[in-house]
């Protein structure tokens, strides 16, 4: 792992994502968590704050320790307990059917393999349990998706992995979630990375 990568993209991550567009799909989303929770690619812990008190414990997975050690100056303000795994998505080291609800926001974009990944979501989670999403990805319009198929490699490189052209609510469903509330639509911002897919979907 180069400078860049080490020391850069962290602090340049945690800057973009405390934008106010971003912060407001994490209050409509974040605070809708309870019981035990997980968090895919908790990043630099900007979700902490929006946890509201039904939550019993937050388990939280990243693989950049330099963004978990971000979040865990964090902690302290939490109401609950909170642990960190410098960890991928790709298998996560939790028992089966264990998690009430897991939890994504603008995470799915840099995961190697967000399907397998989201597959590991819904094995850990319980019986009819709910996962929140908030992300950007692939926008319905022509023209757009056009552009982020073009930006999409020279992005890829200098944003840390992040994909611009996803279909987040195909990826969900193919992972064997039922989508259950979902919001689409352009957030403020250059369209190519404006596209947003939130909602819910619970593990069938």
């Amino acid at each position: 792992m180069g400078v860049y990568d080490r020391y850069i993209l962290p602090r340049l991550l945690d800057a973009a994502m405390r934008n106010r567009e971003v912060t407001r799909y994490r209050a409509d989303i974040i605070p809708r968590a309870h019981g035990r929770v997980l968090e895919i690619g908790i990043g630099s812990g900007l979700n902490l704050p929006f946890y509201g008190t039904t939550v019993e414990c937050l388990y939280a997975v990243d693989p950049s320790e330099a963004l978990l050690a971000m979040t865990r100056r964090k902690t302290a303000a939490a109401h609950f307990p909170v642990e960190l795994v410098a960890h991928g998505a790709a298998a996560l080291p939790l028992e089966d059917q264990s998690i009430d609800v897991a939890v994504t926001t603008f995470t799915l974009c840099t995961v190697p393999d967000p399907l397998n990944a989201l597959r590991e979501v819904k094995r850990v989670l319980k019986p009819r349990g709910t996962l929140l999403f908030a992300e950007h990805g692939l926008a319905p319009d022509a023209s757009v998706e056009r552009w982020q198929h073009r930006l999409n490699p020279l992005w890829s490189k200098v944003a840390g992995g992040c994909n611009l052209d996803r279909a987040i609510d195909t990826l969900i469903a193919a992972a064997g979630f039922e989508i259950t509330d979902i919001k689409r639509g352009y957030a403020r911002g250059p369209r190519p990375m404006a596209y947003i897919y939130s909602g819910e979907a619970c593990r069938k």
